[in-house]
């Protein structure tokens, strides 16, 4: 029915050119007989499988940490070497909000017993391991220590922030909360960190995240909020590994160390996800303008699942 020669991917706004290598490779996913054609069966399963997703995506909009502490409150991220006002994702977020059709909304909060390990006013509360570059009585803030444990626990030190009920773990006044939104705590468990929206840092529990966004039948999570290099990093790596298309909107996430920030977006483009800007988001939802990234991104994952049944 069809070869491979060359193509772009097209919509109604926006036209992309596909190098002919990546062409190939995502051919070769669906030529599944390799014999330089898609035949109908073929065709059908592309069409289920890679296709219906890209022309009708799940998509969802998850708003990282928007909360005071990170914006006024003991863990202002101005303060910190990137010295970027959380403030000014507000705004932004705000106009997707109000504009964008999306079809879930989530909001994480960092949400901390008070006795946190991630806490240097509890540094003394737990040994250090004698492999730790940084001793007790020498740490600072923003140091990272490793704790005595089993595993241990490589843990950066941050001051008391976003503890459980506080005025400090609310989202920030301004921030708009729409209907229907669902809120995902993460950061709960005394002796472990969570930075990423889907597991604490050992990957040893995960928040409430994964199972409602598979309830949802998600396929495109758009991500952004604070810390730019901190939980939204670690959330969109999540992502990404699980297999989600993912989209970083840069213009709504603010930081704590540039080359950190740098280390996120090249992960990002290094794994298959997008970057772009709040400006560029309605096109996408409304199917207007259709990353190839994206679609390759869909097109990995099918041949990672293509490859465990075939191993079975």
């Amino acid at each position: 029915m069809a070869s491979a020669k060359g193509s772009s991917a097209t919509t109604a706004d926006c036209v992309y050119s596909l190098d002919v290598h990546t062409l190939k490779h995502i051919f070769n996913i669906f030529d599944t007989k390799k014999d330089g054609l898609i035949d109908r069966q073929e065709f059908t399963m592309c069409w289920n499988k890679w296709i219906k997703t890209i022309i009708r995506p799940v998509n969802i909009f998850l708003i990282i940490d928007v909360q005071n502490d990170f914006i006024s409150g003991s863990l202002n991220i101005s303060n910190c070497s990137a010295q970027q006002n959380g403030l000014e994702v507000i705004e932004p977020i705000n106009h997707l909000l109000d504009t964008v059709n999306f079809d879930s909304v989530f909001y994480s909060f960092d949400w901390h017993p008070i006795d946190h390990i991630s806490f240097i006013e509890n540094l003394s509360l737990r040994p250090l391991d004698s492999s730790s570059p940084i001793k007790a009585n020498n740490a600072q803030l923003y140091d990272t220590v490793v704790f005595e444990g089993s595993p241990k626990i490589k843990q950066r030190l941050w001051p008391k922030h976003c503890v459980q009920d506080s005025w400090g773990a609310q989202l920030y006044k301004d921030l708009k909360v729409v209907d229907n939104a669902v809120k995902i705590y993460k950061g709960t468990i005394s002796d472990v960190d969570s930075y990423s929206v889907f597991w604490d840092n050992k990957k040893l529990t995960q928040t409430t995240l994964g199972t409602q966004l598979a309830q949802l039948n998600a396929t495109d999570i758009y991500v952004c909020g604070l810390a730019y290099d901190v939980c939204v990093g670690a959330t969109v790596a999540d992502a990404l590994s699980i297999g989600y298309r993912t989209i970083l909107i840069d213009d709504c996430c603010r930081g704590v160390d540039l080359s950190d920030i740098e280390k996120t977006k090249n992960n990002v483009v290094k794994n298959h996800g997008v970057i772009v800007q709040s400006n560029e988001i309605k096109t996408m939802v409304e199917g207007r303008d259709r990353r190839p990234e994206l679609g390759y991104k869909l097109a990995l994952e099918i041949e990672k699942s293509m490859e465990k049944e075939n191993y079975k």
